[in-house]
């Protein structure tokens, strides 16, 4: 049976999805309460883009494994007809948030762009009568953004923590792992040394066993040479005699 990739993919939109929806609350925030322009504003609408931007490339991925499934056929990846049409209205509704999300952020944008660029629309911050009431705002959107961004660093942190834990796991895993090995050389040296003292020692009984043969072999030679003398005398007196 083929694997299905759809429900991997899916748990990737569903925080992603979450990731923008928390993103877009506070991009809403900031711009009720920042001036069009600040550094926060658009600190939060840049980070609401990129979001966007990579929720819908995760999209892209979902509706084309739904793709696959239809093209092959449900039965392959052992679904209904049922299954697969949730799914797609499933891709469906996830892309109408992404476009509703989008085209809030592309509005503010224009109409930032349109209020700016009208004769006369420019505001001085040196008014006397706003100066008091914009330095609170901006204060209080300062505040709330380094909160938020103090909130965002300590996630990072305990992402880093996992990560640093894990690498600390494999790090000891891997020491282990050597001291294994380096103890299993240890009992290869012992036995190559065991095998050449043995190997030494049978080359030694070799030499001695073949030095004994030589010897035996000699000794006979010599019994046999006397008595073959002893005989040529016995038969050369008895040739005298008769």
């Amino acid at each position: 049976m083929s694997t299905d990739p759809y429900h991997v993919v899916q748990q990737e939109i569903q925080s992603s999805l979450q990731t923008a929806s928390t993103l877009r609350a506070s991009y809403l925030r900031i711009r009720s309460m920042a001036r069009e322009g600040s550094e926060e504003l658009l600190w939060a609408r840049n980070e609401l883009k990129a979001t966007l931007a990579a929720l819908e490339a995760d999209l892209e991925d979902l509706e084309e494994s739904v793709k696959v499934v239809e093209s092959t056929g449900p039965r392959l990846f052992n679904l209904d007809d049922t299954e697969v049409t949730e799914r797609r209205k499933y891709v469906g509704r996830v892309r109408r948030e992404v476009e509703s999300m989008r085209s809030e952020v592309e509005d503010t944008t224009v109409r930032a762009i349109h209020t700016n660029s009208q004769p006369g629309s420019s505001r001085s911050p040196l008014k006397p009568t706003n100066h008091l009431p914009r330095s609170n705002d901006q204060d209080e959107q300062s505040h709330w953004a380094r909160e938020e961004q103090q909130l965002m660093i300590q996630e990072q942190e305990r992402t880093m923590d996992s990560i640093s834990g894990t690498l600390t796991t494999l790090a000891q895993q891997a020491g282990l792992m050597g001291q294994e090995i380096g103890q299993h050389n240890e009992m290869l040296g012992d036995l190559e040394q065991n095998v050449d003292r043995t190997d030494t020692k049978l080359n030694t009984a070799m030499r001695k066993m073949r030095k004994f043969i030589r010897e035996t072999e000699e000794t006979q030679s010599g019994w046999c040479i006397s008595i073959l003398v002893v005989v040529l005398l016995i038969l050369l007196v008895a040739v005298i005699l008769v």
